[in-house]
């Protein structure tokens, strides 16, 4: 081994031993010191635990005591820390889950997990780039990492907190800026999905504590004061691989019956294998007959028919999606103003691991004069500001009716609904609130949006403007301001 490698290694085992020696201190006078970082932790907590579903593996690398780790009610916890002290603390605290004594930097448990936790401790790590490495070994394509870690804002008033006893004296830190632990991400193979500012105030009066850290933090100023930053990141996709899969095409129909042979005609194949499933929605015209003409004339294509029992497109999404065999599931308007032929191209973005939701947009592309009326657009544009800022990735159309996702990942969503309750007669929101819930990446697909040559639109501007203004209000209780 070359000299300079030999100095580094050395360097770098003095690094560890004189941090396993501060936390073993540490650990000595932990009621001492958790009495005044209760309040930071507590938040912590709601944060991860908000992001993470239960029931999951999950990995925390630096856990300590192992309070956060248990806050995600993981159907498996693994606790990882070189402090010998905290990992018998850990297991004394928490006799459910698993910790082990390991430098992270060196970790490899030979196995993958759904969620891996970094909290507070790239700023503590000789080499944050190898530890990345290190995650990114145990992620598999569906791995979501949190991370988040001091803001330099908070460097002076730490130091000063350090003067008054109310914190213990750390050794050096790194003190990452937010760039720089984007760029650390890249270099690893890791993907940011969204990233905010948390906790403005560690120790408020508790009528305060909900307008401080869940409300004021996510507004400029205040936003650039906020005590930690937060990130949740997933595997860059590889290439795809294995078997072609199957694809579901799940398309609503109400009162199209003129729509329904051009559809046919014109429904692509895609993947493995495509399945056309049609569900029909109370129409008072002829589409229920002429759907049975059309599977009757085609059976080459293998479509069925489903009979909506209840109403509004959001509970015939759901009836085809249950239903539905494939391994992506996609919506496409009976109305064909986005066209059939469009949908390959969601394919290749759900496959290529663009996005776990293909999210289809019609505002870049000019439309058809009769397309969208100029207040629809308006609002349309609107609300794609809007919804942007509330759920953290971008969402340039909301109420496009054409969408892909992955089964896994709607089984997910399925699964938690009733986080949002049975809210949305459009079938949008109810994939792109759980989406944002669990941190699935969100991909928006331009398409060209046209004029109906059939039937009436089902959209009623202002009734249904009233329910975006409703959806706002939700995303604000139940995604931003929690």
């Amino acid at each position: 081994m070359p000299v300079t490698a030999i100095r580094d290694a050395g360097k770098a085992a003095q690094y560890a031993r004189r941090r396993i020696a501060f936390w073993e201190d540490y650990s000595r006078g932990i009621a001492r010191w958790d009495r005044f970082r209760r309040g930071y932790q507590s938040r912590l907590g709601e944060i991860v635990a908000f992001a993470i579903p239960p029931g999951l593996t999950v990995l925390e690398l630096g856990c300590g005591a192992g309070d956060l780790l248990a806050r995600t009610r993981p159907a498996e916890g693994v606790g990882v820390d070189f402090a010998p002290s905290m990992v018998r603390l850990a297991r004394e605290r928490h006799p459910g889950l698993t910790f082990l004594e390991a430098d992270v930097h060196d970790l490899d448990l030979g196995r993958r997990f759904d969620v891996i936790i970094l909290s507070d401790l790239i700023n503590d790590l000789w080499d944050a780039q190898r530890v990345l490495e290190v995650c990114r070994r145990h992620a598999h394509p569906g791995t979501r990492l949190l991370l988040n870690f001091y803001s330099r804002v908070w460097e002076l008033p730490r130091r000063a907190a350090e003067r008054l006893g109310l914190a213990a004296r750390p050794l050096q830190q790194n003190w990452f800026a937010p760039e720089d632990v984007r760029n650390l991400l890249y270099l690893t193979g890791w993907e940011p999905i969204r990233g905010s500012r948390e906790i403005l105030f560690p120790f408020p009066p508790p009528l305060l504590g909900p307008l401080l850290n869940r409300m004021l933090v996510r507004f400029w100023p205040f936003s650039r004061l906020a005590m930690t930053n937060f990130f949740v990141a997933r595997p860059e996709p590889g290439p795809p691989s294995g078997a072609e899969p199957v694809v579901s095409v799940i398309v609503p129909a109400r009162n199209e019956e003129g729509n329904i042979p051009n559809l046919f005609a014109r429904i692509p194949q895609m993947g493995g294998k495509t399945e056309l499933i049609l569900v029909e929605g109370h129409s008072s015209d002829g589409t229920r007959a002429a759907i049975e003409r059309e599977i009757a004339a085609r059976p080459d294509l293998g479509a069925r028919m489903v009979v909506q029992t209840g109403k509004g497109k959001g509970d015939a999404v759901r009836a085809g999606f249950s239903q539905a065999t494939g391994d992506v599931l996609m919506i496409l308007d009976a109305d064909l103003t986005v066209p059939p032929e469009a949908l390959p191209a969601f394919y290749r973005a759900w496959r290529g691991g663009k996005g776990e939701l293909v999210n289809g947009v019609r505002l870049v592309y000019p439309m058809e004069d009769q397309a969208m009326r100029f207040l629809n657009t308006l609002g349309n544009r609107f609300f794609s500001l809007a919804f942007t800022w509330l759920l953290g990735q971008s969402i340039k159309d909301t109420l496009c009716g054409t969408k892909a996702i992955g089964r896994r990942q709607y089984q997910l969503l399925a699964a938690n609904r009733q986080y949002f309750g049975d809210f949305d007669p459009f079938g949008d929101f109810d994939l792109i609130f759980g989406a944002a819930r669990f941190n699935l990446k969100i991909a928006d697909l331009p398409v060209r949006y046209g004029e109906r040559t059939y039937g009436e639109t089902n959209i009623r501007r202002w009734s249904h403007g009233w329910l975006l203004v409703r959806m706002l209000a939700l995303a604000l209780r139940r995604l931003k301001f929690v």
